[in-house]
């Protein structure tokens, strides 16, 4: 399902898609929920849902919602006959009603790269839920920077007090952070 879904992006002038390397971890990763549920910010053409539905159980349900109509309109009907699969036209912070997630894909808001806030994992996740973000740098200093200045972005993630997060360079010159909800994590003893 992924490779027709390159083709379409490509079709649509969509240059963004989720690179290859990205796209196996989103595979793995979506293995694990079981019959969770899946949620994505920014749908794009849906080459990255593609790899979420190719790593989902049967059970699972993946929600994936799209600020462009046109965009919203053609990732739909590629999935339009897998199930599981929702894609919505829409705000990323509408995909909130959809949760709590299991396994939320950042790529369309909710990282709080630019002008939009980060998104409050306690709001959006089940405790144990991982939220996943591509579109980094890989980065060896701290804190962490981004064309000289500091990355508030990831610092945010990666010192949050209920998140376990890290950096996991998926190429060498690309970055996914991964964060696990898991509330009370730094709670005084």
């Amino acid at each position: 399902m992924v490779t027709p879904l390159i083709a379409a992006a490509q079709a649509l002038g969509f240059a963004r898609s989720c690179r290859d390397e990205h796209g196996e971890l989103l595979r793995v990763l979506a293995r694990g929920v079981g019959a969770g549920v899946i949620g994505e910010t920014g749908t794009g053409s849906g080459v990255g849902l593609a790899w979420l539905a190719a790593g989902a159980a049967q059970g699972a349900r993946l929600v994936s919602i799209e600020r462009d109509p046109a965009r919203a309109a053609a990732a739909a009907e590629l999935f339009a006959e897998d199930a599981r699969v929702e894609v919505r036209h829409g705000d990323w912070r509408e995909l909130h009603a959809h949760g709590p997630f299991d396994l939320l894909v950042l790529d369309g808001g909710g990282q709080g790269k630019g002008t939009d806030p980060p998104l409050d994992p306690a709001a959006w996740l089940r405790p144990g839920g991982l939220i996943v973000m591509d579109d980094f740098t890989p980065c060896t200093t701290w804190p962490p920077t981004y064309e000289g200045r500091v990355d508030e972005a990831r610092r945010y993630w990666l010192t949050h007090p209920d998140l376990l997060a890290t950096q996991v360079n998926v190429a060498p010159d690309a970055a996914t952070l991964l964060a696990t909800y898991l509330p009370g994590l730094r709670a005084p003893r």
